[in-house]
């Protein structure tokens, strides 16, 4: 690649579905993203994830009308019972910088996914503004519409109804150890920290209203990557089938500028991929400190 992307760039994410068919008329006639590639989930990619069972699972690839280098997978598996969003450590919501945000209610209607924050202004994050859905896997999507850059962070504009996924968000068993890990294994740095009424974790376990929580933003210089969020004591370890991808949001994938510069520990060796998601770069899969899943792609190298 003549032009790799920066270092922790997020260049895709893994949803889990029970619908393949009705997550993609959702994705592509709802969100807008064009389907790029389809068919069984490869037998080595899944083993490389750690989830071998997964492998010959439909599954699909999307990504956003604009061409951003970012792409959403779609694999169909069974839901987990007992697993419910926001309540679990883990990946917790793929945030899509998106045009128009007040009328994404509308254009959403009748579809698989299910509005449970509209848009709204949240009190002292001027920078965006959110709203929240959950798909047919429960996994969880953020729409946000960018307003300004933070501070201490360069926030992208989208390119097309939707865009590209720009912050992912970790729901973590221990916050600082988790911002530690991120940036002496990832070798990524800490941003700036926030305290909020957080509205989804607070309706999702119950808390008063006005219940803060603490996050804390992870980025290199001033691309933003990563929140980490406290979650309560009463969080749980993510519930899945055997040696399958987690349900929910499963798997986030970022850019490295070379694998010798981290401090890692990879579930199987990195091997070449191609495709229009990985280009003939060497990829390979780690575990974070809450549990997830984390492939990683060298693009530094050429």
């Amino acid at each position: 690649m003549s032009h790799h992307p920066k270092h922790g760039k997020i260049m895709g994410g893994v949803a889990v579905t029970p619908d393949l068919a009705g997550s993609l008329a959702d994705y592509q006639g709802r969100l807008g993203l064009d389907l790029v590639e389809q068919g069984p989930l490869p037998a080595d990619l899944a083993a490389s994830w750690g989830c071998a069972g997964s492998a010959g699972l439909p599954y699909a690839m999307l990504r956003p009308q604009s061409g951003a280098h970012c792409f959403i997978r779609l694999v169909e598996q069974p839901d987990v019972p007992g697993f419910r969003p926001t309540r679990t450590f883990g990946w917790a919501a793929y945030e899509l910088t998106v045009r128009d945000v007040f009328g994404w209610p509308d254009r959403l209607d009748g579809s698989g996914f299910r509005v449970i924050g509209p848009p709204r202004e949240i009190a002292g994050l001027p920078y965006f503004i959110p709203m929240q859905v959950l798909g047919r896997g429960d996994e969880m999507i953020y729409l946000n519409e960018v307003a300004m850059d933070t501070p201490s962070s360069d926030l992208p504009k989208a390119h097309s109804l939707t865009d590209h996924v720009f912050i992912v968000i970790l729901a973590a068993k221990d916050r600082m150890a988790a911002v530690d890990w991120y940036r002496h294994a990832l070798r990524l740095d800490e941003g700036e920290s926030y305290t909020l009424e957080y509205t989804m974790i607070n309706a999702a376990f119950g808390k008063p209203a006005g219940t803060q929580s603490v996050i804390t933003m992870v980025q290199n210089e001033r691309l933003p990557i990563l929140e980490i969020d406290d979650y309560p004591a009463e969080a749980t370890d993510r519930p899945s089938h055997a040696e399958m991808l987690p349900p929910g949001n499963a798997l986030v994938t970022l850019a490295v500028e070379s694998f010798d510069d981290l401090d890692v520990e990879f579930l199987t060796p990195p091997v070449l991929r191609h495709g229009d998601l990985y280009m003939g770069n060497m990829a390979a899969t780690v575990r974070g400190p809450s549990g997830e899943l984390i492939e990683l792609i060298e693009t530094g190298r050429f």
